[in-house]
């Protein structure tokens, strides 16, 4: 099969796509011919070796965690799945950047009809670090809620959440991105100089409850400018910051399970939740999609397609 390796920490360029061996499904473990996997900051930081002290890397390494596909074969007192069901789930090993993954029962749910390939293979990383970041902070009806970035993977999926919570979101974007929020009754608010005057105004006398900080860069401190209590403060990825000033670092790994995984699929398949889809990739254009993805400005997931 064709998988995504690298031999050093480095830049995009260290990335190739090679072929290797097929894996064989263990005991408890299936086979799934992957049809889309989803790729993420997280991912970069590691291959860059950013990460090295927490999650080192063994060489030659592989990459990615979401995906979604067809069941190719299971292993042995594997019963809850059959080969060709269509699924969706994740890997702990780096591995789903490739034609076919193998991965535990346990992390796969059953992919619903009317989530399309390239969402389901989104829903691991991003959204469930989303769904982790509105379990900690709470909204509650009637509250008020700022989220940073909030069209990308994580911070889409953590406007959407705590919108459908019954909060009053208030989500800090680009203007090319003020019209989607709007269409999931959000309040878009433009981020940069004067952002917190803005956040203000929208917010009203009532203030602002709770903040969701999924971009870094000084918003857990504008979080705290704005009058929030650290405890209702999450960040998906300053933790520098949640230790100084006692806010919660969250992260989906927290929360993650094949449950949460497949209530996530029943809000897009219901319609409760949109993962958009800001541009997908063939494999072989892997380094590419990492140039994409490093411009920070997409809309939703970049997805590759083995």
């Amino acid at each position: 099969m064709k998988a995504v390796r690298f031999d050093e920490y480095g830049g995009v360029d260290v990335l190739e796509v090679r072929e290797v061996d097929d894996p064989v499904p263990a005991a408890g473990r299936v086979l799934v011919r992957v049809k889309a996997a989803a790729i993420n900051p997280g991912e970069a930081a590691i291959r860059e070796g950013a990460l090295a002290q927490r999650w080192p890397s063994t060489f030659p390494s592989g990459e990615g965690s979401d995906f979604s596909g067809t069941v190719e074969a299971l292993g042995d007192g594997v019963a809850t799945f059959a080969v060709g069901d269509p699924v969706l789930g994740w890997s702990d090993e780096r591995s789903s950047h490739a034609e076919l993954v193998s991965v535990p029962v346990e992390q796969l749910s059953t992919k619903p009809e009317a989530v399309s390939w390239e969402v389901a293979g989104s829903l691991f990383v991003a959204p469930c670090a989303g769904y982790a970041a509105v379990r900690a902070v709470a909204p509650q009806a009637g509250e008020t809620v700022v989220v940073s970035a909030a069209a990308g993977g994580v911070g889409g999926t953590a406007a959407q959440l705590a919108r459908h919570a019954g909060a009053t979101v208030i989500g800090l974007v680009g203007a090319a991105n003020h019209d989607w929020l709007r269409s999931r009754d959000i309040v878009p608010v433009a981020y940069g100089e004067g952002q917190a005057e803005r956040i203000r105004a929208a917010a009203g006398d009532g203030g602002v409850d709770a903040f969701i900080d999924t971009f870094g860069d000084g918003y857990v401190d504008l979080a705290v400018a704005l009058g929030v209590a650290p405890q209702r403060i999450a960040t998906v990825i300053d933790w520098g910051a949640a230790e100084r000033v006692g806010a919660q670092a969250t992260g989906g790994s927290s929360i993650v399970s094949a449950v949460v995984l497949a209530e996530l699929a029943g809000l897009v398949a219901d319609g409760a939740l949109e993962i958009p889809i800001a541009r997908t990739y063939p494999l072989d254009e892997v380094r590419d999609a990492y140039r994409d993805l490093a411009k920070r400005h997409t809309r939703g997931k970049i997805v590759l397609l083995p």
